[in-house]
């Protein structure tokens, strides 16, 4: 007999596939929510890790509320997918999509679990895809799970892109912007509606309805209109929509950070500071001033890789991507602005000693991936640099996956360590301690007392007076 999932009282099951840093935040958050959730990965290193409340990658207050959620029973763990398939009734697929060198996505392991899935539907199921895939993925997803299915089995499938920022994934999961659900069926809105419905009061959504119903007249968003008359963030909308909001979207961000960077050039070179004119440009409630921060440019696994993908996405359907051709060049040119002005400052680099100040994508993470650091220090060790290194939280993993000149490369234990007998500072990552360093001891175990700020940090009237050459971007 077929569940009722709209009954009020009825406690749905959610798996999750896939606990990296989308599907762990996730799975949490659901639990947190009240809900059961089961969380699967194949990795059963990982899964054994997460079973003892350790965290397998660094997100403030993630490992605190695994340990929560464990110990109050809400998030169980599994390696066993495809008994965490018959067990749940909502399934959020979060795994991987890496990309292959031409901006297009490897989807292979979404269509596993698609087969997965088929072989172990034991009755209706509603599939949601978190994971950023391309436009038109779900429609995909529903063809491959019909086709290996061996029961003409009811199911559903449904996007609902994350936009959790690494480094607040806990915060952004409960107090999210916006909810972005892209349905294709009443049953489908209703079960991800209620799912949501917790953190969908909290920001003011109204359910008129006392037996899990909706009703459209007072609650159900527009697609067009952006927000529901109560002010709640929830867009109900078609799965090929949803699919390309999370693309555009940080494409649109991408845009903003390469903007400011050319800008911040401009500044350069007339003598303006890019500081305040985002500043001002940013009082401007059409633009905001978010993302409005000159530097090294944009990294981690989100940025660049998305905006590859919609590039991809458009010229394979014969859009003009000119636009977005031009954003990723700029952030591609940063990092031959940063080695000029470290030239600029040192005049030769072979032989000179350099303190990398943040390896990380930006603070609040230990990712690494497409870090501008990787590339620059990359560079500087082609140059025949010496560097001495320090991150409150990345190290380890850069450690063990940066292959560049290992004997020419120091992992030290502090800021201060790393500028022992330096020529200069690079910072790379704006972590809030290396505001806090002592910069008058710092100079005094510097061989020369050089910074170049490459996140315009530190305040350039204060380092310039304790004695410090001081290079920023666009001031």
């Amino acid at each position: 007999m077929t569940k009722d999932y709209l009954t009020s009282g009825q406690q749905l099951t959610i798996g999750v596939l896939g606990l990296g840093h989308v599907g762990l935040p996730t799975a949490l958050g659901f639990a947190s929510l009240g809900w059961s959730v089961v969380g699967a990965d194949d990795d059963q290193d990982k899964v054994k890790c997460l079973g003892r409340g350790e965290m397998p990658f660094y997100e403030p207050g993630l490992e605190e509320l695994l340990r929560d959620q464990l110990a109050l029973g809400r998030f169980r763990l599994s390696s066993d997918v495809p008994e965490v398939v018959q067990e749940a009734d909502v399934i959020f697929v979060c795994v991987g999509t890496p990309q292959h060198e031409d901006g297009s996505a490897d989807v292979s392991q979404l269509e596993r679990v698609a087969i997965t899935i088929a072989r172990h539907l034991n009755r209706y199921k509603l599939i949601v895809e978190k994971s950023t895939t391309p436009v038109r993925t779900a429609s995909q997803l529903k063809r491959a799970i019909a086709r290996y299915s061996d029961d003409d089995l009811d199911f559903d499938v449904a996007v609902n892109p994350e936009f959790l920022r690494e480094g607040s994934a806990v915060f952004d999961f409960m107090n999210p912007d916006r909810i972005v659900l892209g349905v294709d069926s009443q049953r489908a809105k209703e079960l991800l509606l209620r799912i949501y419905k917790p953190l969908i009061k909290h920001n003011g959504y109204q359910d008129s309805g006392t037996d899990g119903s909706t009703h459209s007249d007072s609650t159900e968003v527009n697609r067009h209109s952006g927000n529901s008359p109560s002010g709640s963030p929830i867009v109900l909308t078609d799965p090929n929509t949803a699919e390309i909001i999370k693309h555009a979207s940080n494409s649109f961000l991408a845009t903003k950070i390469s903007f400011i960077n050319l800008v911040s050039d401009m500044c350069e070179v007339s003598g303006a500071d890019v500081r305040e004119v985002a500043s001002a440009m940013g009082m401007d409630p059409r633009i905001s001033p978010h993302f409005l921060d000159a530097g090294v440019g944009f990294g981690g696994y989100c940025l660049p890789k998305d905006l590859r993908a919609f590039i991809f996405m458009g010229e394979e359907r014969n859009v003009d991507m000119a636009l977005l051709r031009a954003v990723s060049d700029v952030n591609d040119a940063r990092v031959e602005k940063v080695i000029s002005k470290i030239r600029q400052a040192l005049w030769v680099l072979e032989d000179k000693t350099l303190a990398i100040w943040g390896l990380a994508f930006k603070p609040g993470t230990g990712d690494i991936r497409e870090a501008p650091s990787i590339e620059i220090m990359g560079r500087l060790l082609a140059e025949r640099c010496s560097l001495r290194v320090y991150d409150p939280e990345a190290m380890l993993e850069f450690k063990s996956s940066f292959s560049g000149s290992p004997e020419r490369v120091v992992y030290c234990k502090s800021p201060e360590d790393a500028c022992e007998g330096a020529h200069g500072v690079l910072l790379l990552t704006e972590w809030p301690q290396f505001r806090e360093v002592d910069l008058a001891q710092v100079r005094d175990i510097m061989t020369l007392p050089v910074i170049v700020d490459g996140r315009n940090l530190l305040d350039p009237n204060e380092v310039r007076q304790l004695g410090f050459e001081y290079h920023c971007m666009g001031r």
